[in-house]
């Protein structure tokens, strides 16, 4: 029996401990992620609670054919969907998108200083820049880059297949270049 059938299994038996287990282990990602979309620190909050609620409520049912940390973020996600949703319209991605959009400067990212990239201003004005992406992209660069989800695990949540996801990944990225450009470019040669 593995660690996550075994947690799965206290889970089930409602054991308070195994709770706490998965919220310590996931509760700040799936915060991370919700801020990261609804831009609304309280309205995260209400989402990692909700998250959990959902978790409680539908644990009886989880199969075990993703991981739970998968689980929760695809939960997560479309609660954040639906907050969203009930507060504007939608607009869809492609209407947001240029298909020929290419960065008009490129920045050599393996020039700049690890030094640079950790400090807070860095952090900060990288930020700005995931925030001003169109949210389906920011989504799959936050989930899969940032979070550190593999591109299978962010396309299971995302509900896209993985060519999708690649193509969304690569487009954020390209974009976030683009925005970043000016702010790294003293730090590099181009």
């Amino acid at each position: 029996m593995t660690d996550q059938t075994a947690l799965i299994l206290r889970l089930k038996q409602r054991e308070p401990e195994a709770l706490t287990k998965v919220f310590e282990a996931h509760s700040d990602k799936i915060y991370r992620l919700a801020v990261g979309i609804l831009q609304d620190e309280q309205q995260a909050d209400g989402v990692v609670q909700d998250t959990f609620i959902k978790l409680i409520e539908a644990i009886d049912k989880f199969e075990g054919r993703a991981d739970i940390g998968t689980w929760l973020y695809r939960v997560a996600y479309h609660e954040c969907v639906g907050r969203k949703r009930r507060s504007k319209p939608d607009v869809s991605v492609d209407d947001m998108l240029d298909d020929d959009f290419m960065p008009e400067c490129f920045v050599n990212w393996g020039d700049i200083p690890d030094t640079v990239l950790n400090n807070q201003e860095a952090m900060t004005e990288m930020e700005r820049a995931i925030n001003e992406l169109p949210e389906a992209l920011a989504t799959v660069f936050r989930l899969r880059d940032v979070e550190g989800l593999s591109t299978a695990e962010t396309a299971h949540i995302l509900n896209l297949s993985e060519s999708a996801t690649k193509v969304r990944l690569h487009r954020a990225r390209l974009m976030l270049r683009e925005k970043l450009a000016n702010y790294f470019q003293e730090w590099t040669r181009i």
